[in-house]
């Protein structure tokens, strides 16, 4: 393990103004969306979408890493470039999902477990060879009646935890997911507590596989309240709530927490990250670690709601894709305003 290396390229992923883009999405989970754009649901089309996002112009300035699918990391734009020279010339570090998805949990009812860990050491060594810097391992945590339960817990940071060493032995930066989901009726109070529950399980693992705290990025949820929560907090709330929760359960040594966008619309997960920033009341406006974003459907939903699969769209979707990254890269330096969607 290289620990100046990772060190540098963690950092890079999270300066000022940049986070992550995740176009990570799994084929069945992009021809599901395809699907509803009544878009073919091909490879051809995958890659074709791939390289409208991967070649839009002026990404570097908001973008610092882009999270790969196992296929678009073997794909080439429609130039004969391979999508990883692409992003090299760009200044953009490609990285890899490297886990294979959520699975039942023996014994306990409504919960997931994600898998991947076996044959990952090989599958780490031919992405880095292949010129990824950087990984993705996501867990999801349900809340709802009787659950998490510790077990889910515990099963999810251990193999974050194990994925993360490997990948640092490997040379990749792992970026640790421990998404806490939106679905449900519960409130902001018990998001905030089982966010803090697995964050703390998760650390505690990390520590135990003795996972490099400064070559590493989390990229956790959001402390919101459930989707179907009668009482839905303010931006302000939300960003206190959530800022409140990570002082509490992440060490200063870790560069950077990109957050996900777990299904919030662009605009509002922008105006919530930049309410972190801004800092109002018992929200701090400076941290000791790079606070930033790393948003798939937050930033890719518009664009690829106006190609639809139409070649002629191609040059619109790519302005609507640069809008929303310049607007999360803005919130992550609390310079966004609503002001910015109306140009």
């Amino acid at each position: 393990m290289n620990s100046c290396a990772l060190i540098a390229v963690a950092t890079s992923l999270v300066v000022a103004g940049k986070g992550l883009l995740a176009i990570d999405e799994s084929n069945p989970t992009c021809d599901k969306r395809f699907a509803k754009l009544g878009i073919p649901q091909t490879m051809a089309a995958r890659r074709e979408y791939r390289d409208l996002i991967i070649t839009t112009a002026g990404l570097a300035s908001s973008i610092g890493g882009m999270i790969l699918y196992d296929e678009t990391l073997r794909q080439r734009a429609e130039d004969g470039t391979t999508f990883l020279d692409v992003l090299n010339r760009a200044g953009i570090v490609a990285g890899i999902k490297v886990d294979i998805g959520a699975k039942p949990l023996a014994g306990c009812s409504g919960e997931r477990v994600t898998e991947g860990l076996d044959g990952l050491r090989a599958r780490l060594a031919t992405y880095y060879e292949m010129g990824a810097r950087f990984a993705k391992w996501r867990a999801v945590i349900a809340i709802g009646e009787g659950l998490p339960s510790r077990g889910c817990i515990e099963a999810n940071a251990h193999a974050l935890a194990r994925y993360a060493a490997l990948c640092q032995e490997a040379g990749l930066v792992p970026i640790v997911e421990p998404e806490v989901l939106m679905d449900g009726a519960h409130s902001l109070d018990r998001c905030r507590e089982v966010t803090a529950e697995c964050l703390h399980a998760v650390f505690d693992q990390l520590r135990g596989q003795r996972v490099l705290l400064e070559g590493m990025i989390l990229k956790p949820n959001m402390v919101l309240p459930g989707l179907a929560c009668a009482q839905q907090q303010s931006v302000d709330q939300v960003a206190a709530a959530t800022v409140s929760c990570l002082l509490e359960c992440v060490p200063a040594a870790v560069p950077g927490i990109a957050f996900l966008s777990g299904g919030q619309s662009g605009e509002l997960a922008s105006a919530r990250l930049n309410a972190m920033h801004v800092g109002s009341g018992s929200v701090p406006a400076r941290f000791p670690w790079a606070l930033t974003f790393s948003f798939g459907r937050a930033i890719q939903e518009p664009a690829l709601g106006l190609w639809g699969g139409d070649k002629t769209h191609r040059n619109a979707a790519q302005v609507a894709l640069q809008h929303r990254a310049r607007c999360s890269g803005a919130a992550s330096q609390g310079k966004y305003t609503t002001a910015m969607e109306r140009t």
